[in-house]
């Protein structure tokens, strides 16, 4: 992989077709190819947030039936190597870890890299690392080795999630300069729906496979990869990037943003960007708002059903007086609420980044925080008072924020820092991402055990996390109003830019072999159609799915 990332491509026979230049889009090319394209991508690395539905089959994969449980004793490097007994699902749940700290790092560390190298290029390595993490975690079912697994989609997987994760957002970016946040936002709210489509997939594959000696984990990995493989290496070789200056036909840039002072015309280079303020104060508003999103998320579903206990199902019954069957009941109400709460994240992304382009990046984002900190305050109130109406309510615009916090702050980084290198500043900036997934499960669980080691009744215990919570919003709020224009000193100069659009092999007009469909006229309206079809089909597969769960939460 080292070959490839070094900007030398994958070899001398293979690497033209990927490189940038070769993707400069030809005179008529429609720039509504690019998002299914990116779509593509994103709802299948975005199966990182539903990997959970693995956790149950491979926590019994020898015993079949029942968990052949490892001793007590057990240290967890000595459960890495293992074939004797069932992992704990404490220990597969590691995998998130790795997952998103190796988003936030490996976009990082390779976001410079995929500006000059293209989105076609770390579209095609993220194929290979995702889909191959998961042939390697297959294998080490097979073995039961867990090491593999964290190797395998843990460590690679992760690295394909940070390139596949910022592949599309500089690209997006220059074809609607003109619809910045929506463009963003739709191809990000395909990484939140990619749990909705992959998990019950999952579930239906494991069904089909499970029998008297395997729990089907491992074909299912098989087949996930396969189909991840077409769907992502599609979505790569669908990217084309405008050429240099590109602008929609008729576009001028309106006289609210030319005079708009924070939304720049200039460009910053990724280098420095670890220097400026405004960095840092962008860092920390999405590092608290996802931080206590994540908070939420993790607290939703145990949340409401030890809140509100019987009365979910109609008994008059607190949450430790509940017998097996009810509790079993309530946990079948709980998955709906979570299913509701997936469609408002996935939603979010996409209302709350189009509703930027109209009210503007730092106005959105004071809404998230007041707005968020209002409904945060308000849950102790309204599940003291027993109403789960506006309970679930306050919990549903918490998740569209959430969401909307992350597919609006590519667009908050193009305005304050250009669009030239705004895909590698925005890899930076996902370490917040990789912080806060640390910060908000940790509070968020400690907190709670330590009430109920108080003697706090369960439907209590959450009240102190809810403030705590609060207090990292407004910690993003004033992060957020003291963001200003950044500074003149810290743009690069004509020549500069002059420089890093010859090394990004930036184009003013098509490649031969780029220009794609259009280059003889207009792209064909049926193969935009085609496109969307292809990623709004399964998408809306999966919201089928997940309106069947909210049902049950509904009934």
């Amino acid at each position: 992989m080292s070959a490839v990332l070094d900007g030398s491509g994958l070899s001398a026979d293979s690497a033209g077709w990927l490189d940038k230049e070769r993707t400069i889009a030809g005179p008529g090319f429609n720039r509504w190819l690019v998002p299914p394209a990116a779509l593509a991508i994103h709802l299948c690395i975005g199966m990182a947030y539903g990997f959970s539905v693995f956790w149950l089959p491979l926590s019994k994969a020898i015993g079949l039936t029942a968990a052949q449980t490892c001793p007590k004793d057990m240290s967890l490097l000595a459960e890495l190597f293992t074939t004797t007994c069932d992992w704990r699902i404490s220990s597969l749940g590691w995998m998130y870890t790795l997952f998103f700290v190796l988003l936030g790092s490996s976009a990082a560390l390779w976001g410079g890299w995929l500006e000059r190298a293209g989105p076609r290029k770390a579209g095609v390595v993220s194929a290979l690392c995702w889909c191959g993490g998961l042939l390697i975690s297959a294998f080490g079912v097979y073995t039961h080795q867990l090491w593999l697994m964290w190797l395998g989609s843990g460590v690679i997987g992760g690295i394909g999630l940070g390139l596949g994760y910022i592949s599309p957002v500089s690209t997006l970016i220059k074809w609607f300069p003109d619809k910045r946040g929506m463009a963003t936002g739709m191809a990000i709210m395909g990484f939140g729906g990619g749990a909705m489509i992959g998990s019950p997939m999952a579930a239906e594959l494991m069904k089909v496979f499970a029998s008297s000696s395997s729990v089907g984990v491992i074909q299912t990995f098989l087949v996930m990869a396969a189909i991840y493989s077409v769907f992502m290496m599609g979505g790569a070789l669908g990217y084309r990037i405008p050429p240099s200056g590109w602008k929609p036909a008729g576009w001028t840039l309106p006289t609210s943003q030319a005079s708009n002072a924070m939304i720049t015309q200039h460009h910053v280079h990724v280098k420095k960007v670890w220097g400026i303020p405004q960095f840092w104060l962008v860092w920390m508003v999405l590092c608290m708002n996802v931080s206590a999103g994540i908070g939420v998320i993790g607290m939703s579903s145990p949340m409401l059903q030890e809140v509100f206990g019987g009365n979910l199902i109609g008994v008059a019954k607190k949450f430790g007086e509940l017998d097996k069957a009810q509790l079993g009941a309530i946990a079948g109400v709980a998955a709906g609420f979570t299913a509701l709460l997936s469609l408002f994240n996935i939603g979010g992304r996409f209302v709350w980044a189009s509703a930027s382009d109209k009210l503007g990046r730092k106005l959105t984002y004071v809404l998230f925080f007041m707005l968020g900190g209002l409904l945060y305050a308000s849950i102790p109130a309204s599940a003291a008072a027993g109403s789960k109406l506006l309970f679930v309510a306050s919990f549903c615009i918490i998740l569209s924020m959430y969401g909307g916090g992350f597919a609006t702050v590519p667009a908050y980084l193009a305005d304050l820092f250009g669009t030239q290198m705004v895909g590698a500043i925005h890899g930076r900036l996902l370490t917040a991402w990789a912080t806060a997934g640390i910060i908000g499960p940790v509070v968020v669980n400690y907190m709670r055990e330590y009430q109920l080691g108080l003697g706090i009744p369960r439907e209590q215990v959450y009240n102190q996390t809810m403030y705590i919570l609060v207090g990292m919003l407004v910690i993003g709020l004033i992060c957020n109003l003291m963001i200003r224009p950044v500074a003149d000193k810290w743009f690069m100069t004509p020549a500069e830019l002059a420089e890093e659009k010859r090394l990004a092999h930036d184009r003013a007009v098509a490649n031969d072999v780029g220009s794609g469909p259009g280059s003889g006229g207009r792209t064909p309206m049926v193969l935009v159609v085609l496109a969307w079809a292809a990623v709004g089909v399964p998408l809306a597969w999966g919201v089928y799915r997940t309106l069947q769960s909210v049902l049950k939460f509904f009934n």
